[in-house]
C-alpha cells in the first residue's frame, strides 16, 4: 500500500468509526489536489456536546486500534463544537449540527470528489 492508500484507509476508518457510534452525514472528501496541507477532510455531525466528545474519542480510539496512528494534533475538545482530529494526512471535523450549518465547509469542497466509505451489506438472507 503507498501513502494515499493508507491516508485513504485512515479517512474511511475514521468515518466508519464515527457512524458506529451515530454521527450524522458523514462525509469523507478527498482535498488532496486543492490543499497542500492534507489530502483528506472527514466530516461529520452530532447532535449535542456530549456525542461531539463521544464521537471525536471513538474516532480517535478506532483509528490508533485499528491503525496504530494517534492524531499530531486536536483542538476544539474543550468547547466541543467543532473537533478536529489532525492525522496530518487526514482531517477529521467533529461538527455540533449548528456549526456545522455556520461553517459549511462541504461547500467550499462541493467539487471535489467523495470516497464511498460505506461497508457494502449483503441482500442475500
Amino acid at each position: 500500500m503507498n501513502d494515499a492508500d493508507d491516508s485513504r484507509t485512515l479517512a474511511i476508518s475514521a468515518a466508519r468509526a464515527a457512524d458506529a457510534k451515530k454521527g450524522d452525514d458523514v462525509v469523507v472528501i478527498d482535498v488532496g489536489d486543492v490543499l497542500a496541507i492534507t489530502g483528506w477532510f472527514v466530516v461529520v455531525s452530532a447532535s449535542n456536546r456530549r456525542q461531539v466528545s463521544t464521537l471525536a474519542d471513538a474516532v480517535e480510539s478506532d483509528v490508533k486500534a485499528e491503525l496504530g496512528r494517534a492524531p499530531v494534533r486536536v483542538e476544539g475538545l474543550k468547547e466541543k463544537q467543532w473537533v478536529l482530529l489532525d492525522y496530518g494526512d487526514v482531517v477529521v471535523h467533529v461538527f455540533l449540527d449548528e456549526a456545522r450549518r455556520f461553517y459549511e465547509i462541504e461547500r467550499l469542497y462541493r467539487d471535489r470528489p467523495r470516497a464511498e466509505w460505506r461497508l457494502e451489506t449483503s441482500t442475500e438472507a
